[in-house]
């Protein structure tokens, strides 16, 4: 086959796959809309009864102090010294 008739079989069921698409959402919102119809009607007769609410005693909440875990020492690794050559140090003349 050549390309042209392969991209052309392919439009053509890009074409139908996008009908499709689009039947199934209108189905789709078709069912929702009626679902929204019937929920409405069942919610509104039944009414639920008011509960009686009791006084709640407040009890303090005890205080817990969070403990920190102890930071953690680390050793800082040093660079070894350098040896530095001692400065020779010129005798003092007596004058």
């Amino acid at each position: 086959m050549s390309q042209k008739k392969l991209v052309k079989q392919l439009l053509k069921k890009l074409d139908k796959l996008e009908a499709d698409r689009e039947k199934l959402i209108d189905k789709l919102a078709k069912a929702l809309d009626k679902l929204e119809k019937k929920a409405p009607a069942k919610k509104a007769p039944a009414k639920k009864a008011t509960a009686k609410k009791t006084p709640v005693k407040k009890v303090a909440a005890k205080k817990v102090v969070a403990k920190k875990a102890p930071a953690k020492k680390v050793v800082a690794k040093k660079a070894p010294a350098k040896k530095v050559p001692a400065k020779k140090v010129a005798p003092a003349t007596s004058v």
